[in-house]
């Protein structure tokens, strides 16, 4: 019974990852795809190039975070450590 409840509690977190994972909003859109009906073929290229730069631009995005994360790094590394940070 512990076995079960466990899994249970495991499993919510691991299905939260999942669906807002990039792959899982990838299935999300494709199902979308498949309930809107007629779609003419000139939609569909702009649907999939917009997904494409959505998938680029939210890329940057981590990129960008991860630079400036590297960037406060060095920051505090190349600090003079026997000068006193300012108090507020």
């Amino acid at each position: 019974m512990l076995a079960v409840i466990l899994i249970v509690a495991l499993m919510i977190p691991v299905a939260a990852i999942l669906v807002d994972s990039p792959l899982g909003r990838s299935v999300a859109r494709r199902m979308e795809g498949r309930e809107g009906g007629t779609v003419t073929p000139e939609l569909r290229d702009v649907q999939r190039k917009v997904e494409i730069l959505e998938t680029e631009v939210e890329d940057l995005n981590r990129t960008i975070s991860g630079m400036r994360e590297e960037l406060q790094f060095m920051q505090r590394l190349l600090e003079d450590p026997r000068r006193k940070k300012p108090t507020s």
